[in-house]
């Protein structure tokens, strides 16, 4: 006598038997069952899963690494001394580092004169702050020997050494522009004198002048720093007047002023020697308008000068 079955559990609801087991679609099935059976099909599956898993794997670990995403506002560190920029830098975990000294006397010994990167530019944590400082006493070299030079010359050796022209005085020569002596405090600089002095002392520089030379063309210098103007005069050999900087610039704008206006204009001739007087301002539209405005002056003053040579040929 066989045993008697037990019953089949009844479905609820029409529920399947095995609730765990999820039909899939029927087109899905038949393509797992194809990679199933296929061995290159289901290395090339395996693949492109590995190859995506490593994707996401390494751009975690880079965006972990490189602080994706993360900013740090640079402080401004100009005007501060080195200590007080150090408090600013820890609360951004900022490096600093001293990359030059610089002596400016109406600046505090060891205040930042500059620093790169600039202020509230953003930055990644642990970025190097690279600053400028004022020292704290000047810096001396010995004045470069440039007697018998050309004025050009004369110019680059002292500018590399750190010094600059403070006046140019010309005396008749057999040659126009070659230095015939160079004075510093009202000495002579000899080729053994190994004369020392602070870093952007003014050197005065004896130069001779043929007359029969023609005189020098005054330089376009509107839009040039003070720096970059001074070095353009006397490399034809023309002496700086007066300066005047627009008001509200103060000593730390100083150097990125840019003349806006020179006088005598530009190209028209003078003697060697003469003055051109600069205006600086930090308006870049002012600079605009007046560079503008001398270009048409200096066609107006080329028409002219040619007519002028015209009629002196007409004459002869």
């Amino acid at each position: 006598m066989s045993p008697t079955p037990f019953p089949p559990t009844p479905r609820r609801n029409g529920a399947p038997r095995n609730p765990r087991k999820t039909q899939l679609p029927p087109v899905l099935a038949r393509m797992l069952d194809t990679i199933r059976r296929n061995i290159i099909l289901r290395n090339i599956v395996m693949a492109l899963c590995i190859g995506i898993i490593l994707y996401f794997v390494v751009n975690l670990v880079l965006n972990i690494y490189t602080r994706h995403g993360q900013r740090i506002i640079v402080p401004t560190m100009i005007g501060h001394t080195f200590d007080e920029a150090r408090k600013m830098s820890e609360q951004g975990a900022l490096r600093l580092e001293i990359i030059d000294s610089l002596y400016m006397p109406k600046q505090k010994p060891g205040q930042i004169l500059d620093q790169s990167p600039k202020p509230g530019m953003g930055v990644k944590k642990g970025r190097r702050v690279f600053l400028t400082v004022n020292a704290f006493r000047p810096r001396t070299d010995v004045i470069p020997y440039v007697t018998g030079y050309s004025l050009r010359q004369a110019k680059n050796m002292l500018e590399t050494k750190g010094f600059e022209i403070e006046r140019l005085v010309y005396r008749s020569d057999m040659a126009t522009n070659n230095v015939l002596d160079e004075l510093y405090k009202g000495r002579s600089i000899t080729h053994d004198s190994r004369t020392k002095a602070e870093l952007g002392s003014g050197i005065t520089l004896v130069v001779g002048v043929n007359h029969s030379s023609p005189l020098p063309r005054i330089p376009k210098v509107i839009g040039l720093t003070l720096r970059e103007a001074k070095s353009r005069l006397w490399e034809v050999g023309l002496n700086v007047g007066n300066i005047k900087f627009d008001s509200g610039i103060g000593t730390n704008d100083t150097e990125d002023a840019r003349v806006y206006r020179q006088e005598p204009n530009q190209q028209s001739r003078t003697d060697y020697g003469g003055k051109v007087s600069l205006w600086l301002t930090l308006d870049t539209q002012k600079i605009a308008s007046s560079s503008k405005s001398s270009d048409a002056a200096t066609r107006r003053y080329a028409v002219d000068e040619e007519e002028s040579a015209d009629n002196d040929r007409e004459k002869e």
